[in-house]
């Protein structure tokens, strides 16, 4: 089949970018031909990616970037870059190199509407140069849909969830005719979660009933594999080089490889190992996490935390881990006060990490200073990069405090066979559900946590008790959390269900609640 896909931003990082990627791959393994629209400007250094095509002048040329071409039956994936001014829009606000970027509740109408007719246009000229497509995929439920719509196809609708927490629903009157628009020419409505269904239907009300089916990312199980704990230095280590073999320059969307390189290079000396994996904004929690460091690292003292990602806090977050090696309490209570002032907006006290602060436990200073050493940041790294790092800890702190689609890094390290410990509610308690059905009993309660005023002792609290077990111990729930991941979240059967909403072929596909 010829298979077109919209995305509109890049092919890599975290979220979206990685779903679409891995689809695009599971669907060519499949033997389809993809056609897969994105602002991705370096595509064509994607390994699996055929063609890349772009505008110009005299309109659409693509190039192909490999002299093989794919064995007979294999499929193809082609990535197209529309030419859309400059101007990207965005749910969440970050640096994007070459473009201007605003969030789609600053663009004004006008903005926003070039935005749509260039984006229209391409997807016109794309099916033209396919000779027409079998099937689509319109990713977000804002703009992607709207596009493919008024280009006149009929698509697969997979909702991510920051369309819904950071562009419909905080601007109704304004955003919902597009969800409206989205879901009514849309074949099949895919969500990750119930959590992001319900959410849905307070946009939009019960329109997409019909046709809203459960369709929740995957996992590369053959990247996220477990790894022998001895092997796990050297694992570190090789990664560091690689880093540190693309030099110092900094790069874009956060992306620091010699400081990367010197931080795993350091976290490869540590014993046990933590990671946090994802953007670096106020609503994924890192703070609660760092503040549990010091409690951690008291029972552990040569444990080591890593922090992958990148965003707009990352200069609050470092802020953070400052004051708590100086053991400034007020220094910390300060970014604690100051909250979302650090990431860029109106500023709002962190309501959980104020609590703590407030009142910390005896001797919590004295290990905060001990602890701030074994905190590293290693900011942005590529999807291969964080399946080369996550089998190589013990464990991954997914402490978001906002709405989640699905817990994709939960997921992911399951599958190494490393704990994640998890934020309790939407679609990442959904995930921890799964997998805590098939864990031992004494493992199972350590994988989620109650986002309140008790947070960050209870993030304390699971790593403590995880990391205290021996490897004959730990052995059964790796099994367990590995075996899980595979029976659910293959990547293949991903891509099937794709095609099976994009073709209103619903009936396989589990219905997301009532």
């Amino acid at each position: 089949m010829r298979v077109l896909v919209f995305h509109g931003y890049l092919l890599r990082g975290t979220g979206s970018n990685v779903y679409n990627a891995s689809l695009a791959e599971a669907l060519a393994r499949l033997g389809h031909d993809v056609h897969l629209l994105c602002q991705d400007r370096a595509a064509a250094e994607l390994p699996w990616v055929d063609a890349v095509g772009t505008w110009d002048a005299g309109g659409l040329e693509v190039t192909p970037t490999r002299t093989a071409r794919p064995a007979p039956g294999a499929g193809s994936v082609t990535a197209y870059l529309p030419e859309i001014g400059g101007l990207l829009p965005v749910f969440v606000r970050d640096a994007y190199a070459g473009f201007e970027v605003k969030t789609f509740a600053e663009l004004d109408d006008a903005e926003l509407d070039r935005y749509l007719a260039a984006n229209v246009a391409a997807v016109g000229d794309v099916v033209t140069a396919a000779g027409g497509v079998d099937a689509a995929l319109a990713n977000h439920l804002v703009m992607g849909p709207v596009i493919l719509s008024r280009a006149g196809l009929r698509y697969a609708l997979k909702v991510h969830g920051s369309d819904l927490s950071y562009t419909v629903l905080p601007e109704p009157e304004r955003f919902v005719p597009y969800a409206e628009e989205a879901v009514a020419g849309a074949a099949g409505v895919l969500v990750g979660s119930v959590h992001i269904a319900e959410r849905l239907r307070a946009a939009v009300g019960a329109a997409a009933d019909d046709k809203l089916r459960i369709g929740p990312p995957g996992v590369d199980i053959e990247l996220f594999a477990p790894l022998d704990r001895g092997a796990a230095p050297g694992r570190l280590r090789e990664l560091a080089g690689r880093l540190r073999g693309e030099g110092a320059a900094a790069g874009a969307w956060g992306r620091h490889p010699a400081d990367a390189a010197d931080a795993i290079a350091a976290f490869a000396a540590d014993d046990p190992r933590v990671v946090f994996v994802g953007k670096l904004i106020v609503s994924k929690g890192v703070d609660l996490l760092i503040a549990a460091w010091p409690l951690v690292h008291a029972s552990h003292p040569g444990a080591g935390l890593l922090i992958a990602g990148f965003g707009e806090y990352e200069a609050g977050l470092r802020a953070l881990v400052d004051a708590l090696a100086r053991g400034d309490l007020d220094g910390a209570r300060d970014v604690a006060a100051r909250g979302r002032g650090l990431e860029g907006g109106a500023e709002r006290r962190l309501e959980i990490l104020s609590a703590f602060l407030a009142d910390p436990p005896p001797g919590y200073l004295d290990s905060a200073r001990a602890a701030a050493g074994a905190i590293r940041f290693a900011g942005r790294l590529e999807h291969a990069e964080v399946g080369a790092l996550v089998p190589a800890t013990d464990a991954l702190v997914f402490p978001s405090t906002f709405p989640e689609a699905f817990g994709m890094v939960a997921a992911e390290a399951a599958a190494a066979g490393v704990l994640p410990i998890s934020a309790a509610h939407s679609g990442a308690l959904e995930v921890s559900r799964a997998l805590a059905a098939e864990l031992p009993g004494g493992v199972a309660p350590l994988i989620s946590f109650a986002v309140d005023e008790r947070a960050v002792d209870a993030i304390a609290a699971r790593l403590d008790a995880w990391l205290g077990l021996d490897d004959g111990e730990r052995e059964p729930a790796r099994e367990a959390l590995r075996a899980t991941v595979a029976g659910l979240w293959g990547w293949e059967g991903v891509a099937r269900s794709v095609i099976a909403a994009a073709t209103g072929d619903l009936d396989r596909l589990p219905r997301a609640g009532a």
